[in-house]
């Protein structure tokens, strides 16, 4: 299995320009993206609407054809939207990334159980809703020395990573926050993109 932090520190040395879409695991201050990005202009975080990274992302990518989008989504939240995948793969956005990382527990809530999580098979799922390419890991050696050809593939493509549970048990109060709220996210990414300017 893979560290969740090295996961996300692999994806964003690779990211050049992309905007990244992080959720629930990957979007946690502890071990995700706020705490290893090297471009938080192009960070776009959504958290509070479980499920709706990937629409969040498609609609980016569609709007930014010539830029990479790359979704980094957990199993627990895609599981309750999968629906998004049929959307993504029927649009067919050629810059859409979609890293499903499966840990098979809700991490971020205390470490609930994933309905389903021994059975599901989030790779035949991926290729039978219609993505361009799938990819899976399950250990760090594999992911870095394959991403490279994951990201050249023409998308969408799924890529599946078979992550460490790593529960969060402190109570939301005490949590550490990220500095940037989702809404400053929201207000600076547009000028990042170029969106909205003369």
């Amino acid at each position: 299995m893979i560290n969740n932090t090295d996961a996300v520190k692999l994806i964003d040395s690779k990211r050049t320009d992309s905007v990244i879409v992080p959720t629930m695991n990957a979007n946690n201050v502890g071990f995700g993206l706020p705490s290893v990005t090297s471009n938080q202009d192009l960070d776009l975080p959504l958290s509070g609407a479980m499920g709706k990274a990937s629409n969040l992302g498609l609609g980016i990518a569609l709007a930014q054809p010539d830029r990479k989008v790359m979704v980094l989504d957990g199993d627990g939240s895609l599981l309750m939207n999968l629906g998004a995948m049929v959307t993504s793969a029927n649009k067919a956005p050629t810059n859409f990334y979609h890293f499903l990382f499966n840990n098979k527990v809700y991490a971020v809530t205390g470490g609930q159980p994933i309905p389903g999580s021994e059975c599901q098979d989030w790779e035949g799922m991926a290729k039978a809703a219609g993505y361009a390419a799938v990819f899976s890991y399950d250990n760090l050696e594999d992911f870095t020395t394959g991403i490279d050809e994951a990201l050249a593939a023409t998308g969408p493509v799924f890529i599946h990573l078979s992550i460490e549970p790593q529960i969060e048990n402190t109570p939301v109060q005490f949590r550490q926050r990220s500095p940037r709220t989702v809404k400053m996210a929201f207000d600076e990414v547009p000028a990042a993109l170029g969106v909205g300017s003369d």
